[in-house]
């Protein structure tokens, strides 16, 4: 299959690698797809819905990029909400300096930036198939539906299955699912094709906005609001209104008692603007782990 290539350049400190890195640790996405020195993963663009692959390398600035279809500006645009090189980094070490627990995250995986799920679409259903399971569970009953319903698309030589479009959720049959979390999986189908649960729109509102609009979504809580709007639309400057282990991880670092309020939480992530959600990124991430020495 003809390759397709283009080159994304990074507007402040970036490293590939520890992009690499993050993802093979990542609890929600540890059977995705990185060999080597390459990501590869298979998605359907949210521009059209059709299935592409994608494969990721480290380039002088950036990252150098091929797709199995020519790549308009819409891909190129996910690609790059995917790897967060959308947004200009370049003062996100200064938060870092004003704020010495962050600093030291950011010192720790220098060039670290949110790695995010392929579409908000993905980011909601996996939202909801995580929901009372374990990531492990969930993270197996996704890939059977992509088996199932989804397109197979070959990326360097190996065959992955794609996580169905909307409209094949909406029209599929048995998920393997409960009957509930499947109603909620054809509700976030419906959606997303009414141009509700892209990136394009979660982006193009206040933060506080998209967050209350995604719980208008049922099984969308508070959780899975700032899932969506932050790794999968690539939110950069939104904070998770309920997030527990955020939030004890915060507690740990900062000193804060255990029954702290949530506006505790909101008015230490003011010193974060504007890149509230890639500071929880690095919390979080020191909480799986990805950043320990």
């Amino acid at each position: 299959m003809t390759a397709h290539g283009f080159t994304l350049t990074a507007k402040g400190p970036f490293e590939f690698g520890a992009s690499l890195r993050f993802v093979e640790d990542w609890p929600a996405t540890s059977a995705l797809p990185s060999h080597g020195r390459a990501l590869r993963f298979a998605y359907c663009a949210e521009s059209d819905w059709l299935p592409i692959g994608v494969t990721v390398t480290s380039a002088p600035g950036g990252v150098a990029v091929a797709t199995t279809r020519a790549a308009g500006p819409g891909i190129r645009g996910e690609v790059a909400r995917i790897l967060s090189l959308d947004v200009d980094g370049t003062g996100f070490g200064e938060v870092g300096e004003a704020d010495p627990v962050l600093g030291d995250l950011q010192r720790r995986s220098p060039g670290l930036r949110p790695v995010c799920f392929w579409s908000p679409w993905e980011a909601a259903c996996w939202a909801v198939i995580v929901q009372r399971s374990s990531m492990l569970i969930a993270a197996r009953i996704k890939q059977r539906i992509a088996e199932r319903y989804g397109a197979e698309v070959t990326v360097d030589g190996h065959a992955y299955p794609v996580f169905p479009p909307p409209v094949t959720l909406l029209e599929a049959g048995g998920l393997g699912l409960p009957v509930q979390k499947e109603e909620w999986l054809r509700g976030l189908a419906r959606a997303a094709l009414d141009g509700v649960l892209t990136a394009e729109h979660l982006r193009s509102v206040d933060p506080a906005e998209a967050l209350a609009e995604l719980r208008t979504l049922a099984g969308v809580g508070p959780f899975s609001a700032g899932l969506i709007l932050i790794r999968g639309a690539g939110a950069p400057d939104a904070f998770p209104g309920d997030e527990p282990r955020l939030f004890a991880i915060l507690r740990e670092l900062y000193g804060l008692p255990e029954d702290a309020p949530p506006t505790a939480y909101r008015k230490l992530a003011e010193a974060w603007r504007p890149y509230r959600s890639w500071a929880s990124f690095l919390f979080r991430a020191s909480g799986y782990g990805v950043l320990d020495d």
